[in-house]
C-alpha cells in the first residue's frame, strides 16, 4: 500500500463529517431554499439516503476486493483498459471538485473578510498547509480532525445558542404548503453533497483490519450526524431569514452577524470564521489526499508524496479556471454540478459495484477483517 498508516472506523467517521459538512452548512441554505422555499429543512432528510447508499456501496465493492481503492479494482471488473480510462476521468473529476472547493475557501475569506488580498494569496497559503497535511500521511489527517472537529462544532452550535432571542418560528408555517414536491426537488442539489462519502472506496482500505467490520456502523452514524448539522442549519437559517434565505450566498455568516448579546457580545463573524476554516482545512486535505492517492494508483507508484506539492499546485491554478466570479459558482452548485457529481460520485460506483456482483454471483463476499482458508490439496498420486 502506498501509504503504510492505519487509522480506525471511528476516526474514518469524523474525518468524512467536516469532509461535507465545511461547505454544506455555508451554501446548502441558500440553494436548497431556491427549490424548497420553507420546507428547505426537509430536504437533508430525504438526500441522506443517498449517503447511506454511497456507503453501503463503497463498503460492499471492499468486501468483493479487500486492501484495494476503486483505482486498483476497477480494473479487475471493467478489465484493464476501461478500468484505466474510467480512473483517469475520475482522477480528473476530482481535480475539478478540489478546484471548486478551494474556490469557495477563497471566495469567502475575501467577500467577507480579507477583500483586499489577492485571491491567490488566499488559495494557495491553504493549499500549501493542506499540503503539508497531506504529505504526513492519512493518521496525521485522522488526528487533527478528532481534535478540530469537536471545537469547530461547538463554536458552530454556541454561534446557534446565542441566535435563539433572534429566531422566528413563523416562518416555517405553513409547512407543506405544496406537499412534498419542493422538499424533493431541493434534495437534489443537496444530495451531491453526500455523494462526497464516495471519498470512503479510496480511504476504507486503510482502516486496520480488526476494526473493518465497524465501517459500515461507524460510517452510517456520520451520515446522520451530518443529515443532523444540515437540517439545524437550514432550520436556524429559516428562522432568522425567513423568505429571503434563498438570496443570501451565506446565511450562516449573516446569521453570526445578528448576534448581540446585552450590548456585550455582538459580530460574531471572526468566531463564524474560525469554525470554518478548521473545517476547511479538513474538507481541502481529505479530498486533496484522496486525489494524490488515486493519482499514484493509476501511476503504479510506490509512493504518493514526490505528487504532493504538484498536485497542489494545479488544484490551486484550477480554483481559479473553474468559474469566473462567486455568483456563477453558487449558480453552478445548484445546476449543471449537480448532474457532474451524480454522474460520477453515485452512479459510476453503482454500476461498479452492480458488475462486480454479476461477476461475483458464485462467490460469497469476504468480510474485509478475515482471511480465506485454504483449500486442502488432493494428495499427488505417485
Amino acid at each position: 500500500m502506498i501509504d503504510k498508516g492505519k487509522i480506525s472506523a471511528f476516526q474514518l467517521a469524523v474525518m468524512m463529517i467536516p469532509t461535507v459538512v465545511a461547505t454544506a452548512i455555508l451554501v446548502l441554505p441558500s440553494v436548497a431554499a431556491k427549490y424548497a422555499g420553507r420546507d428547505l429543512w426537509c430536504s437533508p432528510i430525504l438526500a441522506c439516503v443517498t449517503g447511506l447508499f454511497i456507503v453501503y456501496v463503497s463498503y460492499k465493492l471492499f468486501q468483493f476486493y479487500p486492501g484495494q481503492n476503486l483505482i486498483q479494482y476497477s480494473e479487475r471488473i471493467i478489465s484493464r483498459i476501461p478500468g484505466k480510462l474510467l480512473g483517469l476521468i475520475l482522477i480528473f473529476s476530482y481535480f475539478i471538485n478540489d478546484g471548486i472547493i478551494v474556490r469557495e475557501y477563497g471566495e469567502f475569506i475575501m467577500g467577507a473578510f480579507l477583500n483586499k488580498t489577492p485571491m491567490q494569496v488566499v488559495t494557495f497559503s491553504m493549499v500549501f498547509i493542506s499540503a503539508l497535511a497531506v504529505r504526513s500521511g492519512i493518521e496525521v489527517l485522522a488526528r487533527c480532525a478528532l481534535i478540530f472537529v469537536p471545537i469547530a462544532m461547538i463554536i458552530l452550535f454556541f454561534i446557534f445558542l446565542l441566535l435563539i432571542p433572534d429566531f422566528d418560528p413563523h416562518n416555517m408555517f405553513p409547512m407543506f404548503e405544496y406537499g412534498l414536491k419542493p422538499s424533493l426537488l431541493g434534495a437534489v442539489p443537496t444530495l451531491t453533497w453526500y455523494s462526497e462519502y464516495i471519498d470512503l472506496v479510496i480511504l476504507i482500505p486503510f482502516v486496520a483490519r480488526q476494526d473493518r467490520g465497524k465501517i459500515m456502523k461507524w460510517s452510517s452514524i456520520s451520515v446522520l450526524i451530518v443529515m443532523m448539522s444540515m437540517v439545524i442549519t437550514n432550520i436556524v437559517a429559516l428562522f432568522l431569514l425567513g423568505k429571503l434565505t434563498a438570496d443570501e450566498s451565506y446565511p450562516v455568516m449573516m446569521g453570526a452577524r445578528y448576534v448581540s448579546l446585552a450590548d456585550f457580545l455582538e459580530h460574531l463573524e471572526a468566531l463564524a470564521m474560525a469554525f470554518w476554516v478548521l473545517g476547511m482545512f479538513i474538507k481541502i486535505s481529505v479530498v486533496y489526499y484522496v486525489l494524490v492517492i488515486m493519482i499514484a494508483d493509476w501511476l503504479k507508484l510506490a509512493d504518493y508524496r514526490p505528487l504532493v506539492f504538484t498536485v497542489g499546485f494545479l488544484i490551486a491554478l484550477n480554483s481559479k479556471w473553474v468559474a469566473p466570479n462567486a455568483e456563477q459558482l453558487n449558480a453552478m452548485l445548484s445546476s449543471s454540478l449537480v448532474f457532474f457529481y451524480i454522474t460520477l460520485q453515485l452512479i459510476v460506483p453503482s454500476v461498479l459495484y452492480l458488475v462486480a456482483c454479476i461477476r461475483n454471483r458464485r462467490a460469497k463476499p469476504q468480510e474485509p477483517g478475515e482471511q480465506r482458508t485454504p483449500r486442502a490439496r488432493a494428495p499427488e498420486q505417485g
